[in-house]
């Protein structure tokens, strides 16, 4: 027996001589020839990486099937945490809008709000921030009922018109849909 015969095989000739190996229990442990080939991948990569743990001459099949194991388990704990949302639906129900478009939509709200004329703007914010009916606006400003909802419909008009909201309906109390723009902003 010559020197490099008694020499344990190089690294690279045992881990390709381990991959037949490997994939049947991959497959074993998947039951699908794509998880098995991904997660086989997965484990040679890993034992490249970590090939200076490894010592020549030892079990190379036990310390990568160990490999393969606990990547199996550790994507089997992870897909438990994982939830299936091919669709989107799920995604959308728990997403959060980012706190900055609430900040810039409410500045926008009160530059515009700012520049309505002084009746329109008292009139709007008594009905909509602070919810009295018209009849109590009219009592606190000093007018006639139907000059507060003359004035709170010329308000709703030039916020749409200053904002850009197309297509909107006169909003309010007595109306069958609630304006997003304004009640967002008072909200916050």
């Amino acid at each position: 027996m010559t020197a490099e015969e008694s020499r344990p095989p190089s690294f690279k000739t045992s881990l390709i001589a381990a991959l037949p190996s490997l994939r049947a229990f991959a497959m074993s442990l998947t039951g699908r020839h794509d998880q098995a080939d991904d997660l086989v991948q997965e484990t040679v990569t890993r034992a490249w990486a970590k090939q200076d743990a490894f010592t020549l001459g030892t079990n190379m099949n036990a310390w990568l099937f160990t490999i393969l194991r606990n990547l199996f388990y550790s994507q089997m704990r992870k897909r438990g945490r994982e939830v299936q949302d091919v669709e989107g639906a799920f995604s959308a129900k728990v997403g959060v809008a980012p706190s900055h478009d609430g900040r810039m939509d409410l500045a926008d709200f009160r530059r515009a709000l700012d520049r309505l004329p002084h009746d329109q703007r008292e009139a709007l914010l008594l009905i909509g921030a602070a919810g009295f009916s018209y009849e109590e606006a009219a009592a606190i400003c000093g007018c006639a009922v139907g000059t507060v909802k003359s004035r709170v419909s010329r308000a709703r008009t030039r916020l749409q018109d200053l904002l850009g909201v197309a297509g909107a309906s006169d909003y309010g109390p007595d109306a069958a849909t609630s304006a997003p723009v304004v009640t967002r902003a008072f909200a916050s």
